[in-house]
């Protein structure tokens, strides 16, 4: 392997977020001054921005400005208020019940927005203060909100996870959206008992228990948003329409259920459409940037140098995997999630393939792993998200937060080393 090349790509990379260099431009920049290194200025400033645009050309790409979108209009249309009341009276009346709450509420929400950033703001503004009213203190509560919030990105539907298809080269999208089911509502468990026993162990105040009735009334109030997930999966899952064509049905059926609920009107479709096209333009140039990184790293041959380091080690899959989870826990720490997958994804795939493992699991695996590293700093977006909403400090949250970031790597370590967990739904619907 030469040396300069990634030398260059690594420190280049390094200063210029050391600096303060928003993340899209560091990738672009030293992805360039890497080409410099190897081929004349004019060619490498054309193959960059050549690589950005192409980068961008693909039609399951358009399915995440979709998602966003309908993300957005959830988010504004009430469905967070439905979904905390519905949870409320499954699990308040057991120990921690507010921060259970908070759990399952981040699960389903996350799930139908699609957004970690987006439950966490909205489970925090709602959740936050009537939990301190409860006697939780407000760092255990942030600490529950951060951790829960990315469970979204494992439950579909998962823009993340269309990414991953991408940058896998066509790993199927209705399977990797059934993988993402039980390891992500596993680790919403996880964190559950987790809170449940901080609670027990502080002497949190128990709720009342709810009857059926009150059950059965939040649970209609909150099935047409639930029912989203039923029309957006079953639709890809069935084949009627693909992940693309369901993000536009997600949109349109979002928009309906917050004209119904009364919490959109004309006067806020600008301002949405605003913070989508911003959220939108964010994301996409992080994924031309980083397609543009990958094609540097693929024209220095340093994924199969690595692929080769990996394999040389180790033919023990347990060791190599181990090994990749703990390179992605500590990429996770410093690199947002869109740019990880697809930098990370070309490197890794082809060695795990060589060892044996399906695509779509090895998706889930990195997708979960990737989001313990949004609840870290330094580029921890959920977790500056839930701390800033909360009015608390990072050092105050992190002693609540240790457990919990047990509790998420205990399931990823058992999605890595059990594949069925990722794969039988997948199976079951022959996908």
């Amino acid at each position: 392997m030469e040396q300069i090349p990634i030398l260059v790509l690594v420190i280049s990379f390094v200063c210029l977020l050391a600096i303060g260099t928003p993340v899209a431009w560091s990738i672009a920049i030293s992805s360039l001054l890497t080409m410099l290194v190897s081929i004349p200025a004019m060619p490498a400033f054309t193959t960059v921005s050549q690589r950005m645009a192409t980068g961008l050309d693909s039609f399951a790409l358009l399915a995440i400005p979709f998602f966003i979108l309908s993300g957005e209009l959830m988010n504004k249309g009430g469905i967070a208020n439905r979904l905390i009341a519905f949870a409320k009276t499954l699990v308040g009346s057991l120990p921690g019940g507010l921060a259970l709450i908070n759990v399952i509420a981040a699960m389903l929400m996350g799930a139908i927005a699609g957004s970690a950033m987006a439950s966490a703001s909205a489970m925090g503004s709602i959740l936050g203060p009537e939990m301190e009213k409860e006697g939780y203190s407000k760092e255990f509560g942030a600490a529950v909100n951060i951790t829960s919030a990315t469970t979204g990105l494992i439950i579909p539907p998962s823009n993340v996870l269309i990414v991953y298809s991408l940058a896998s080269g066509g790993a199927s999208i209705a399977a990797l959206f059934l993988a993402g089911y039980i390891p992500g509502i596993m680790t919403g468990l996880f964190l559950m008992i987790v809170a449940a026993f901080w609670a027990k162990k502080k002497k949190y105040k128990i709720g009342k228990r709810s009857s059926l009735k009150e059950v059965s009334k939040t649970f209609i109030d909150a099935m047409p948003s639930l029912f989203m997930l039923v029309v957006v999966i079953g639709g890809i899952v069935t084949g009627i329409f693909t992940a693309t064509e369901a993000s536009a049905i997600a949109v349109l059926y979002s928009l309906i259920l917050g004209f119904v609920y009364k919490e959109i009107d004309f006067k806020n479709l600008p301002q949405i459409l605003l913070d989508s096209s911003a959220t939108t333009a964010i994301v996409m140039l992080l994924i031309g940037s980083s397609m543009c990184m990958s094609w540097a790293l693929s024209y220095e041959n340093i994924p199969q140098d690595i692929s080769s380091g990996l394999l040389s080690l180790s033919d023990n899959k347990i060791v190599i995997l181990l090994i990749i989870n703990l390179l992605l826990l500590f990429v996770g720490i410093f690199m947002d999630m869109t740019p990880a997958v697809l930098i990370f994804t070309p490197i890794f795939l082809p060695v795990v393939t060589k060892l044996g493992l399906d695509p779509v699991h090895f998706g889930i695996i990195m997708v979960l792993n990737l989001c313990i590293g949004l609840c870290t700093p330094p580029v921890g977006s959920v977790l500056f998200v839930g701390v800033g909403v909360a009015k608390t400090t990072i050092e105050k949250v992190f002693k609540p937060l240790l457990p919990l970031f047990i509790a998420m790597i205990v399931a990823l370590f058992l999605v890595t080393y059990i594949p069925q967990l990722s794969l039988w739904l997948p199976s079951l619907f022959d996908l």
